[in-house]
């Protein structure tokens, strides 16, 4: 009787030391110049950004987004006016512009939503906005699974939701929350105080941290997400503007006043000029810094990487693993057939 002979044990795969740094170039290579190069050819072609607006009239949502572009990027300079009778239902109204700053263009398209909260039966109100947005997802899909796709597929995806919050002083409504806990599922979701200056400075930062307390238990995570933090820096960065700046109490206002022999944007008070960029007044520039010049493309690679591969990796499971039919697959399967 033969004696089994036990296999031998494959060694464990020892991972390979990392090299050191320029261990072994012997000259400049000019490695760093795809730094350059990916802002020359982003320079040639522009790059897309599409910022959706929520809350209920009067809260100052197109005066914001005006100041926030320094520009009239809202519907309010596309034909609507105040005297306009408010939706019965919620409706979507996306307005595309390019704008261009140092020889960079943007095209930015802003997604409002009139009709929201505005009813006596706010019931799902948030569901035709939850719609739009996954519309978008759908429309990319099936652009990115075309045989014979474009080189740039459009993206009308909402890379950003500034959800608007009544300067109550109090608490959240429960259609705040409601719409966030849906929505921030499926879209990076910055809340926002509306019209800050109708608070003493003592009002808002109690009502700040209610807000951010109430968000806390009723689990509704907002942008930038924790989990999503890269690395420590991204980590620090963020732990701080979720803690101290978010919900950003903001002023908007897109007229010139003269203060101190200088042209700023702000508010007419009987108490003086409230300006929009100053700190002490309000939080507008920690808000357009961070969606803007901090931000903005991480917004983008957010939506794509994690929110849009959600929403694909659902469909195509519900589809049985394969791409959703297009117009252009269909017509190509019946003529297989």
């Amino acid at each position: 009787m033969s004696e089994l002979v036990p296999e031998p044990r494959q060694k464990p795969v020892v991972p390979m030391k990392p090299m050191g740094i320029n261990a072994n170039l012997l000259g400049y290579i000019g490695i760093d110049t795809i730094i350059e190069q990916m802002r020359k050819k982003t320079m040639k072609t522009g790059f897309d950004f599409n910022i959706m607006v929520v809350g209920q009239s009067g809260l100052g949502k197109s005066t914001l987004v005006n100041t926030l572009f320094k520009s009239q990027v809202s519907r309010k300079s596309s034909g609507w006016n105040r005297e306009e009778k408010i939706p019965k239902t919620v409706e979507i109204k996306a307005i595309g512009h390019v704008i261009e700053e140092g020889g960079v263009k943007m095209k930015l398209t802003v997604i409002d939503t009139p009709g929201f909260g505005d009813q006596i039966n706010n019931e799902n109100c948030w569901e035709p906005i939850e719609k739009y947005i996954n519309e978008q997802y759908e429309k990319f899909l099936k652009e990115e699974v075309n045989i014979a796709r474009k080189k740039r597929i459009p993206d009308t995806r909402v890379h950003c939701c500034l959800y608007f919050i009544s300067p109550t002083g109090h608490s959240l409504r429960p259609l705040d929350l409601e719409f966030m806990k849906h929505l921030s599922k499926v879209v990076n979701i910055i809340p926002v105080i509306a019209k800050a200056d109708t608070m003493t400075l003592e009002e808002k930062t109690e009502f700040k941290q209610r807000v951010r307390k109430e968000l806390e238990v009723n689990g509704i995570e907002f942008y930038p997400q924790k989990e999503f933090d890269e690395d420590l820096e991204d980590k620090t960065e963020n732990d701080k503007i979720r803690q101290e700046s978010m919900p950003f109490a903001v002023v908007g206002s897109d007229k010139e006043y003269q203060v101190n022999g200088k042209r700023v944007l702000g508010r007419k008070t009987p108490w003086g000029i409230i300006e929009v960029e100053n700190l002490n007044h309000c939080e507008f520039a920690l808000l357009r810094d961070f969606v803007i010049r901090t931000h903005l493309q991480d917004l983008k690679e957010v939506t794509h990487n994690i929110h849009y591969e959600t929403y694909r990796a659902k469909r195509l499971n519900d589809n049985g693993g394969l791409p959703p039919m297009t117009v252009e697959t269909e017509e190509n399967h019946e003529s297989n057939l």
